[in-house]
């Protein structure tokens, strides 16, 4: 029932870890930042660990279309079998993380000044990339198409999360349908983040925004949420429009770096032989999603909490608690790290990001300490689930 050893992480594990969601804060249990506590796809070991058995960690022999590796041109196999998107894989471009992407479109393609639509509360970096650019955001406050319609008079480019992030909303072929014809109406360009299109739950599908308007969309993506390798830094990719293939190949070649090898092998491993190990996390975070509304129900009833239809991320509405625009500042009192939502623009004020890709054990401590007063949880913090990987 649990062949790769999800709901077999315990606390003292996590501890020991020597990454930013468990070391940074030390003393409190990370449910911040949106990496997964698991181990990565053994495919993926296996696939690093023979190119260091191999002794080559060299200049690689990629030869493949496009002048990319491997990873690529498997990424564009996937899309055909799994979403049904036929992709050029001349016409992808790779990069080391996906807000790196977003940001060199916005840079190539965007003027200072002009509008970009964004969906918030938004994934921080979009923010970020937006006033960084000196772009100015046109902040749409719901998935409703007539408050994209009368967005996109005031704006050149959307920048969609597709699933979102922070919410766990799904577009569905409706509303993808309609933002193609508003883009089409406007003249929009269309920047879609797809980087978790794996993590969707049934009965809802993901549809890549480019099987809608492919002549405007770039989509870029990556295997880092999915399969838990955002350490690796790499990512890619796919341009439709000709006008913006056009301005990257203006730029010159090494100007926005050069691919990660380890980051590629894994990659390219993932994608190719890591679906068994995707299907088992996407049903014990399926589980995870659920078993955190019944937790917060019992401990949290007054916390608000939609089970999202996409992602590992939850979305909490914590302004009955009277915590005030910052909750996860009470709850790291009582030693838990959640993320800030006032990070995700003043739409986040009064809630927090939990992140539930972890045990059940786990999740369950993370919410009792959350239901805790401050004194309670100073003299509780040693308690632990358990050692090691059982």
């Amino acid at each position: 029932m649990d062949p790769f050893g999800f709901d077999s992480l315990t606390l003292d594990w996590l501890r020991a870890k020597p990454g930013g969601k468990w070391h940074k804060h030390q003393g409190l249990l990370g449910a911040w930042v949106a990496d997964m506590d698991f181990p990565p796809p053994p495919v993926v070991v296996q696939a690093l660990q023979g190119r260091l058995d191999a002794g080559d960690l060299c200049y690689p022999d990629w030869r493949y279309p496009g002048g990319g590796s491997p990873a690529s041109d498997v990424f564009c196999e996937r899309a055909l079998a799994r979403y049904g998107w036929s992709i050029d894989v001349g016409r992808v471009r790779e990069v080391n993380d996906v807000v790196q992407g977003i940001q060199i479109v916005l840079h190539l393609c965007t003027s200072a000044g002009d509008g970009v639509i964004v969906h918030v509360p938004a994934y921080p970096p979009f923010l970020h990339s937006i006033d960084d650019n000196r772009r100015v955001l046109v902040p749409v406050r719901t998935f409703d198409l007539a408050e994209v319609e009368a967005a996109a008079g005031h704006a050149r480019a959307l920048l969609l999360c597709n699933p979102h992030n922070p919410t766990g909303h799904v577009f569905t072929a409706t509303e993808l349908r309609g933002l193609a014809d508003i883009a089409e109406r406007h003249d929009l360009l269309i920047i879609a983040d797809e980087i978790h299109a794996d993590l969707v739950y049934h009965p809802h599908v993901h549809r890549p925004m480019a099987l809608y308007a492919p002549e405007r969309t770039v989509t870029v993506s990556a295997a880092s949420k999915a399969f838990n390798i955002a350490g690796l830094r790499y990512a890619l990719m796919h341009v439709g429009p000709q006008w913006v293939w056009d301005r990257f190949k203006s730029v010159p070649d090494h100007l926005f770096g050069a691919t990660n090898l380890a980051g590629s092998l894994a990659a390219e491993a993932a994608w190719r032989d890591g679906d068994e190990w995707l299907a088992a996390a996407v049903a014990h975070l399926d589980r995870q999603r659920h078993l955190l509304a019944d937790l917060l129900g019992e401990h949290l009833p007054e916390v608000r909490y939609t089970v999202p239809d996409a992602t590992y991320l939850a979305w909490l509405d914590c302004r009955r608690l009277g915590f005030g625009d910052d909750p996860s500042a009470a709850f790291a009192e009582r030693g838990v790290r959640l993320s800030e939502g006032p990070n995700f623009g003043p739409e986040g004020n009064g809630f927090a990001r939990l992140n539930f890709a972890t045990s059940s054990d786990v999740l369950r401590e993370i919410v009792s300490r959350m239901s805790t007063t401050a004194n309670d949880a100073s003299r509780g913090r040693s308690r632990s689930p358990g050692t090691g990987i059982r």
